[in-house]
């Protein structure tokens, strides 16, 4: 490999919040990667850096062509530049599109289990979770569309976020699976926003199909949240985009980004993204190509130590989530055991919406933290049978 994704990098002392920890834990729990990102995005950095004066940023063509080509070339997708609107983040363009596409008391509807900051967006601002249960058939993850066209026809039901990949089962949805959702909340007058912020990180070999490209229902209700934070580890950085192709819903969005002043870079938001989608490839297909293998090393080594655990198949996301029913407790149970007993920090299933015993663990790691991590979570099982 060109680029070096074992070095081992101490991140104490530098304000992360992932290793905000004690000493001797291991955290392989929250969403962000131990590797530094890719040199030509470093560079770009330090030459801005270089400059010296850091006032006000504007978004210039730059950004905007640096997204419309990467979806193009990489997804199949073309977004026009005046569908693009920069934001802080992806959770902030969420937290905005709730306050200003629904009214307090509405239900905004989730395919559970999910990334647990979409609960945070909808409670926060006054609306009601409207959870909806994928159903779980031989292991595997799938929707019931009766279930959810019914769901979505509640006329209190007005937005509905979708995960795509889904965090955190790591589930890349098929442009068929995305065409019915798309139709069904088209049809009910739900607006569709679809966190897209995981579709850089898939298996090599496979490719996400972006929610705007699927039809014409999909592209013309749809609020979509794209950034380089998770494939590239800038999620500092605080840079992403909304694609909205419908000019009047375009319209709110932009006007809810801005009003919760959102809407403006800082010094850095712009070159690191820019430097990610023109520069940053070849790093990325080499990252995709070692969290494969991180996540090979995982499905082995339960399969052959830990077998009353089950990896969840995935084709998405540096992420994986552990099937831990057979242990007979509950997930945050678990989680507490395992970080109590061995400090291994990993995100208990619960929060995502979870009723059974899951976890969550996070490999964008080096190898050999991956396999600390996996040692650690052999020893606490067995501890549970003592």
């Amino acid at each position: 490999m060109k680029y070096d994704f074992d070095l081992m990098i101490d991140r104490k002392g530098t304000n992360s919040y992932k290793w905000d920890i004690a000493e001797g834990e291991l955290p392989m729990w929250v969403a962000d990667m131990d590797f530094r990102t890719a040199p030509e995005i470093i560079k770009a950095i330090t030459e801005r850096a270089g400059h010296g004066v850091f006032g006000y940023s504007t978004v210039p063509d730059e950004w905007h062509s640096a997204y419309i080509n990467w979806w193009k070339n990489r997804h199949g997708v073309e977004f026009k530049k005046s569908e693009l609107i920069f934001s802080t983040g992806v959770i902030p363009i969420i937290s905005s599109c709730v306050r200003k596409l629904t009214t307090p008391a509405e239900n905004v509807l989730i395919m559970t289990p999910v990334y647990n900051i979409f609960y945070n967006c909808i409670r926060n601002n006054g609306r009601n979770v409207q959870e909806f249960p994928l159903d779980r058939i031989n292991g595997e993850y799938s929707i019931d569309f009766d279930r959810l066209e019914k769901a979505l026809s509640d006329p209190q039901t007005t937005l509905m976020l979708l995960c795509n990949p889904h965090n955190p089962i790591g589930r890349i949805w098929d442009r068929e699976t995305l065409a019915k959702i798309g139709e069904l909340a088209f049809d009910s007058g739900v607006t569709v926003i679809s966190d897209e912020i995981h579709c850089d990180i898939t298996d090599p070999g496979c490719e996400y199909v972006p929610f705007a490209s699927v039809s014409e229902k999909c592209r013309d209700n749809c609020v979509v949240c794209i950034s380089p934070t998770k494939a590239f580890n800038l999620a500092g950085l605080q840079t992403a985009a909304a694609a909205v192709p419908n000019a009047r819903l375009r319209h709110k969005v932009w006007r809810a980004l801005n009003t919760d002043e959102v809407a403006e870079p800082n010094a850095f938001a712009v070159q690191a993204a820019a430097a990610a989608f023109e520069k940053g490839g070849e790093w990325l297909d080499e990252l995709r190509q070692y969290l494969y293998d991180n996540k090979q090393l995982v499905r082995e080594f339960i399969a052959s130590k830990i077998p009353q655990i089950r990896l969840v198949p995935s084709d998405a996301t540096y992420l994986l989530w552990l099937d831990c029913t057979s242990l007979g407790i509950t997930s945050m149970e678990l989680a507490k055991h395992i970080r109590k007993s061995t400090g291994l920090y990993l995100s208990s299933g619960d929060i995502y919406g979870s009723r059974e015993c899951f976890l969550r663990m996070n490999i964008a790691c080096p190898r050999a933290m991956v396999q600390d991590g996996l040692e650690r979570l052999l020893r606490a099982v067995r501890m549970l049978s003592l």
